[in-house]
Parts: structure tokens; C-alpha cells; sequence
């Protein structure tokens, strides 16, 4: 038996009838259309799903729809809304070669995004500690790194 439930995201309510076992990350991509929240491991190990709920970083692919019920939701395309202009922290990823596939760039994003706003400015082992529930298969972290605490110089200016 579906569930009603509503959420905002991004800054859009949205009421949507969801069976209880799915997740938001399917809700997200499948029924919302917003694609980049990625499925990587499906189990919570790699941070490609990582989405913010009520500010608080959370993998989507754990997380069943019915429990963001009347929360906040915000995804890689709620960081830069009017799609003019980038946020600081995507800015300085492209900036700083911190992309290369780009897979875990949502995740990665919305984890920095998340670090900044309760931590202004980070040291290295912060960064590092705050990304480590996020993993990259080709960039070695050291661009990963450099680009956020870039973001974080930018923003403090």
C-alpha cells in the first residue's frame, strides 16, 4: 500500500504516493527526474547518493522516501538553483581539476557543502575526515581536497 507524502526539495514541494520499501534515492531520480544523486554501492559505503536532509548529510540509497515525510531535501541541482551561476564549492572543483569522471562529484559537493556551513574554515584534516564517507576512484583526493579549501577562502570573502 503506497504512502502519501510530501517533501521539499530544493526548494519545491512535492506530494508524491511511494511505496514504503523504496528509497530517495529512486524517488529522486526515478520519479523527480533529478539525476544527479547517483547510485553507486547501494549500501552506504560510498557517498555518490549523499543528499542533505534538514542541513544533515545522508546517503539516499539507505534512507526510505516515507522518512523524509515533511523534510528538507537538498540535491546537487538544489546547490546551484537558478542554473546561471555555480556555488563557490562547484567553482572551485572544476577550478582545481577535481573532477574526472565526475561519479562521486554529487556527493563529494554536498559533503564539502555540509563541512563549510558548520565549519568555515576547515584545516586539511578536516576536509579529509569530513570526506571520508565519500570515495573517488580517480582523482587521489589531493584536487578533491585543495578545491574545498578554496571554496572555503572563496566564501569567506
Amino acid at each position: 500500500m503506497k504512502k502519501e507524502i510530501t517533501m521539499t526539495v530544493n526548494g519545491d514541494i512535492y506530494r508524491l504516493a511511494v511505496d514504503p520499501w523504496r528509497t530517495l534515492n529512486e524517488v529522486l531520480r526515478n520519479d523527480l527526474n533529478l539525476t544527479g544523486t547517483k547510485l553507486g554501492c547501494g549500501t552506504g559505503d560510498c557517498g555518490a547518493c549523499t543528499v542533505l536532509v534538514d542541513g544533515r548529510t545522508v546517503s539516499s540509497c539507505l534512507t526510505l522516501a516515507v522518512e523524509v515525510d515533511g523534510k528538507e531535501v537538498t540535491t546537487i541541482e538544489g546547490l546551484a538553483p537558478s542554473g546561471e551561476e555555480l556555488h563557490p564549492i562547484q567553482k572551485a572543483f572544476i577550478e582545481k581539476g577535481a573532477i574526472q569522471c565526475g561519479f562521486c562529484t554529487p556527493g563529494m559537493e554536498l559533503s564539502a557543502f555540509y563541512l563549510l556551513k558548520n565549519n568555515p574554515r576547515p584545516t586539511e584534516m578536516e576536509i579529509r575526515e569530513a570526506l571520508s564517507g565519500n570515495l573517488c576512484r580517480c582523482t587521489g583526493y589531493n584536487k578533491i581536497v585543495e578545491a574545498i579549501a578554496a571554496a572555503a577562502e572563496q566564501l569567506q570573502e
